[in-house]
């Protein structure tokens, strides 16, 4: 059988392959979108009071600004809910007022900002949360030091060095015990459980230098959902402090793998973004590929082989039901979202040749966008849909190109050495992910979309299917290993390159699509 997995193949091969209509061009890729609702929707209070006392003045933000950085005004909350009864006394407004940008000025902060990596992180202290569930409470905690630690842009302090035991959030911190070991910043949190078995957590965010409150809020979630309060909490101290929208409330699709490499089982399979809850979507009996999210709806678009037929379905996460789309014997690669989740583009086989197509699906009919004689493959819209981005050997080698989204105004972006594959548009618009081949060397990089600024994130023997987190600042892609025994493994890394880590997994896993923050 054809190699389903490497756009790298020969040119010769590949048109041969699709000629002999032997089996369609795959290549792996990936977008963010959806993920599996919860049995309740999480709530947050924006409106918690920092205790009587709290201090004013702002380090962080004064640092900021001497080092020139802009700073924004506050995100508002993504959920509402009612207020966590009456706060503390006094005080300014537990929203924080202004926060970080990109990075700290100060010796010992953050330096520089999220595009340039950092030489620093900003050292944190995060003790354990009180509660009725003690094991709880410090499991909250636990991943939300875990969270902030894989960004690499936070230190989180030993907890052996803690000299203060936090018994109430809602009491003053002894801040110099905390300037004593090094922390800048200070997140003190409470989870409890109500009657009706709803979880809460609440916490503090402080400036250790100058006593200010940074953030106070309070999450409600239902059922056993433990974890994502933690995300939520995790999401709103990131926030705060780099100016850059969260990503730990988010999932990720995959195609989990298991067996040898000559009898591979291929299943769809979902997770949180840091490796844990993960639940499979099918059984294994049948080929399965390429997931993509549908970034407007709770379903993800994938694409399956049976009886040798590549046939693309919707799957609603809520309930599991799945329609077929159609069957495309000539397609080369599954379908991606456009931004509204109302048309889907997709690379066509037509002849010895593939041309990209977009389908709206409401009326299910396809319209031709490119057909300059070559194999045009791998589109991926733009943030506003207006562009299209997908790659084409039309000049000899595979390239990548932007056109607009009615099929105009093609013009090629990529211009270094190489052969480059699965190019996606980052959700911001400003960069484009990509895969490259040169001499042998599987690479991960991004560019501007006008083709500027090239710049490789990693490489390793086998990387591929780049798929962007909601900000725009992290990647994941998977790693093939060599050997009979070898497979493929997650990865993350960031647009500086400077935080590369494996994302853990309980078995081989490819074909990463992330998805946005759950609303």
């Amino acid at each position: 059988m054809t190699d389903l997995r490497s756009p790298f193949r020969g040119l010769a091969d590949l048109r041969a392959s699709l000629s002999a209509r032997l089996v369609p061009l795959l290549a792996v890729l990936t977008l963010a979108a959806l993920l599996i609702p919860f049995a309740a929707v999480a709530q947050v209070d924006d409106a918690y009071r920092p205790p009587a006392g709290a201090g004013g003045g702002g380090s962080f933000e004064q640092q900021l600004r001497q080092g020139g950085f802009d700073v924004p005004p506050p995100p508002q909350g993504d959920f509402q809910g009612p207020p966590p009864g009456p706060p503390p006394q006094g005080g300014m407004d537990g929203g924080g007022g202004q926060y970080g940008a990109d990075g700290f000025s100060a010796e010992g902060g953050l330096r520089g900002t999220q595009r340039q990596g950092t030489v620093a992180p900003i050292p944190i202290a995060i003790p354990m949360f009180v509660g009725d569930d003690p094991g709880l409470a410090a499991d909250v905690a636990h991943v939300v030091m875990a969270d902030l630690e894989r960004t690499g842009l936070f230190q989180p302090l030993d907890p052996a060095s803690f000299l203060e035991n936090i018994r109430d959030v809602n009491a003053l911190p002894r801040f110099p015990d905390w300037r004593q070991i090094g922390a800048e910043a200070l997140t003190v949190g409470r989870v409890t459980r109500s009657g009706d078995g709803r979880l809460s957590a609440e916490f503090r965010l402080w400036d250790v230098a100058t006593g200010k409150q940074l953030a106070g809020q309070r999450f409600t979630v239902g059922g056993q959902n433990w974890r994502r309060l933690a995300h939520l909490v995790a999401d709103q101290v990131y926030e705060r402090l780099t100016g850059e929208v969260g990503y730990f409330d988010t999932r990720v699709v995959f195609v989990d793998e298991t067996g040898s490499r000559e009898k591979r089982v291929k299943r769809l399979a979902i997770m949180d973004q840091d490796g844990e809850n993960v639940r499979l979507l099918t059984q294994g009996q049948e080929l399965v590929l390429t997931p993509r999210f549908n970034p407007a709806a709770n379903e993800i678009v994938y694409m399956a082989y049976t009886k040798d037929q590549p046939q693309v379905f919707l799957m609603n996460l809520e309930t599991g039901r799945r329609e077929m789309v159609g069957e495309f014997p000539g397609m080369t690669f599954a379908p991606r979202f456009s931004p509204d989740g109302q048309r889907v583009v997709m690379s066509l086989q037509s002849g010895s040749d593939s041309n990209i197509f977009e389908m709206d699906l409401r009326s299910r009919q396809p319209r031709q966008l490119t057909g300059a004689g070559s194999l045009d493959t791998s589109p991926s819209y733009a943030p506003d849909g207006r562009q299209i981005v997908f790659e084409s050997d039309r000049e000899g080698t595979q390239q990548i190109y932007v056109m607009n989204s009615d099929g105009s105004n093609v013009r090629r972006i990529s211009t270094g050495q190489g052969r480059y594959s699965t190019p996606v548009w980052s959700p911001r618009g400003d960069y484009i992910a990509f895969t490259k081949l040169l001499a042998g060397r599987f690479l991960i990089g991004v560019m501007r979309p006008d083709g500027s600024g090239e710049r490789i994130l990693t490489e390793g023997y086998h990387n591929e299917g780049p798929t962007w987190a909601p900000n725009g600042r992290v990647l994941m892609f998977f790693r093939e290993t060599r050997g009979a025994q070898g497979g493929p493994g997650l990865w993350s890394v960031d647009v500086t390159g400077y935080n590369e880590r494996p994302v853990p997994a309980a078995t081989m896993a490819s074909d990463p699509a992330w998805s946005p923050r759950i609303q």
